[in-house]
């Protein structure tokens, strides 16, 4: 295990400034491949940084991955394993740390690190009520006692930032200052709301799909042009927002912790006027794997392709789609992603004019990805194709950070391009080029070795869990799927079922063919489960140090 660094003899304290974006694959950007998407600035990014080719989240679903990137721990360890369950307010985190150490931190956009209220997420609570039915039972102690002010996992309800502008915590899970978009798509709660109605605008009464100005052809319910300018966006918000905590940072002079976190292009995708038909649904290719043959797959995706071109009742499950359907939504993203790519391009350009790009460490990421038209679906949820599993990542270090970072080196990108890596490797990264020593219990392992072009391979296996209080037909709830992926394989296994997934990505590297039921893959088989079985057991928690007695 590589030493960590101690912090009072770091030569250089950087600014960190991470971008997220939500529900994003890297190959719906330039820099990821994408024939048609204009984000100039994002493809910027990564020729002047380190961009990751092979990222793979904790859990794709927003709040279990999104709490791995503040803490660098797996789901089954901080303790959110899916939506619905707010993240302990009194773990350690990668802000927390920082602010220990003498940072400022602050947060601007959508977290979801609490619960965003009933309309955002309907029938969640219920669901893992119901899916565990001791936690219906008020007489049974629960394993911890902990001492909670009431209303403390209401911090992000909608409805509560709706009625007025919130003052949040002065230590909300380590930020000390947070402006919030709350929800998805063009009419968001949150501070944003009231931003948008100081300047005339009330998303609430005046935005979503019944204010719609086009339904682009009615191909599907989630698919609109937003009738909220372009200027009022809630990514327009976020820059806003980051912009001028990024000149107040400068005015201050002190090291700075700033997480910027975009609600886009995450469903429903409503772009607004000027970005709703940038591209043209015709010319947007299908992927190759659109139409794949779903004998093979696991049986609820079987049914899924038994219904193809009928979208899920719930707006955040997957289904199959139609290539018109897929078009549309996919043609309505990419404006959200330009949209989007605009705006960072205003962070950056605040950076540079504040002086404060020579001495800021910049990460682009995402929480998940979307399925997109991989083996025809859309969404994510009960499944974990790379589609939803993999994410972009570029990291810049400044060439003159001392002690820090180098020139980006050939090695550096040609490893990074290839590395397995998990999204909770993150907050170790940051904390050692901060020179800041961390928490105890964190489980992501340290990308700067790659980044110094010392190193050529990071991980040999990672595990990606999801766990939902709901199921959909074909696979019962609960639902408990947990993968393995090496860089040869992907082996996923639906527990309480007798369903896994073996998919060989050396010569497979689509995931078309499910080889778990064929006899001559029974040893690659073996050899996976068994792999998963040592991952699994080293993700055991070792976050508490053993106290002595008296």
């Amino acid at each position: 295990m590589r030493d960590r660094p101690d912090a009072s003899s770091a030569p250089a304290r950087p600014n960190i400034l991470v971008i997220i974006a939500d529900q994003l694959r890297p190959d719906h950007l330039g820099f990821g491949g994408h024939p048609l998407v204009s984000t100039p600035n994002l493809d910027a990014l990564a020729a002047n940084g380190v961009p990751f080719g092979n990222v793979h989240v904790t859990n794709p679903t927003c709040m279990p991955s999104r709490a791995s990137l503040l803490t660098g721990r797996w789901p089954q360890q901080h303790g959110t394993r899916c939506n619905g369950l707010p993240l302990d307010p009194d773990v350690s985190t990668l802000p927390r740390d920082l602010a220990s150490a003498g940072y400022r931190t602050s947060a601007v956009g959508k977290l979801h690190h609490q619960n965003m209220g009933w309309d955002f997420e309907p029938e969640q609570r219920e669901q893992i009520m119901l899916s565990e039915p001791q936690l219906l039972d008020e007489l049974i102690p629960d394993a911890r006692h902990p001492v909670r002010d009431d209303g403390w996992d209401q911090w992000e309800d909608s409805l509560r930032h709706s009625d007025q502008s919130v003052r949040m915590p002065e230590d909300y899970y380590g930020y000390q200052d947070v402006d919030l978009v709350v929800g998805h798509g063009d009419r968001p709660s949150g501070h944003y709301v009231h931003w948008a109605r100081e300047r005339g605008f009330d998303p609430e009464q005046d935005a979503g799909p019944d204010r719609a100005l086009d339904d682009h052809g009615g191909h599907w319910g989630q698919v609109y042009t937003s009738a909220v300018p372009a200027e009022l966006h809630p990514s327009a918000y976020v820059a806003e927002r980051t912009c001028a905590r990024l000149e107040e940072f400068a005015d201050a002079g002190e090291p700075f912790f700033l997480f910027s976190s975009f609600p886009d292009p995450h469903h429903p995708f409503a772009p607004p006027a000027g970005y709703d038909r940038l591209y043209d649904p015709a010319q947007i290719p299908v992927p190759p794997t659109f139409h794949q043959d779903h004998s093979a797959s696991p049986e609820h995706v079987r049914r899924m392709a038994a219904r193809r071109g009928i979208p899920a009742e719930d707006p955040t499950m997957t289904w199959i789609a139609t290539e018109e359907q897929y078009r549309a939504a996919c043609a309505a993203e990419l404006g959200l992603i330009t949209l989007l790519d605009e705006q960072v391009g205003r962070i950056l350009q605040t950076l540079e004019t504040t002086g404060l790009a020579e001495n800021t460490v910049v990460v682009f990421t995402s929480d998940h990805g979307d399925m997109f038209g991989d083996h025809g679906m859309m969404l994510k949820h009960f499944t974990h194709y790379r589609g939803v599993t993999n994410v972009p990542l570029v990291v810049r270090v400044p060439a003159d950070l001392s002690g820090a970072g180098t020139d980006v080196s050939a090695e550096a990108r040609t490893a990074a391009s290839t590395a397995l890596v998990s999204n909770a490797d993150l907050v170790p990264t940051l904390l050692e080029l901060a020179g800041v020593p961390g928490h105890r219990g964190i489980q992501g392992r340290s990308l700067v070795p790659l980044l110094q072009g010392e190193a050529s391979v990071h991980r040999s296996a990672l595990i990606v869990e999801e766990d939902q209080p709901f199921g959909a037909d074909g696979l019962p709830a609960p639902v408990h799927i947990r993968s393995v992926i090496t860089p040869e394989a992907r082996y996923t296994r639906y527990f309480g079922t007798d369903t896994e997934e073996l998919y060989l990505l050396d010569s497979d590297p689509d995931e078309e063919h499910n080889e778990a039921n064929r006899p001559e893959c029974t040893q690659v088989l073996e050899r996976m489960r068994q792999l998963m079985l040592d991952e699994l057991l080293a993700l055991t928690d070792h976050g508490y140090r053993v106290l002595a007695g008296a």
